[in-house]
């Protein structure tokens, strides 16, 4: 996925935890609600200047929009599993294998 949708869902993401709808969180950084929605769609690409305005009144740390891996699409999600399982030892795998398997079931 595009870093850009990826920074756009995030900040959707980090907006609805927050408890925020669209427009209100767009009244209190000064632009048009239509606006923010084409941000989280990945259509607008947001200024420094408003991410810091989203960071500020969100009461989140900007690099928080930036943590947004677990937003991939899901081949994405599994070819970077993949790549993080190639050299873990063969304990380790098995403890993470164990947790998978508690956490599903």
């Amino acid at each position: 996925m595009e870093d850009i949708k990826l920074l756009g869902k995030r900040i959707g993401e980090l907006r609805k935890t927050k408890g925020f709808t669209q427009d209100a969180l767009s009244e209190l950084v000064g632009i048009d609600p239509k606006h923010l929605s084409r941000i989280e769609c990945g259509k607008n690409r947001p200024s420094l200047e408003l991410l810091y305005k989203i960071s500020s009144v969100l009461k989140v740390d900007l690099a928080l929009f930036f943590q947004n891996n677990h937003l991939q699409d899901r081949e994405e999600l599994i070819d970077d599993i993949d790549k993080m399982m190639t050299d873990v030892s063969t304990d380790k795998l098995r403890m993470y294998h164990k947790i998978l398997q508690d956490i599903v079931i």
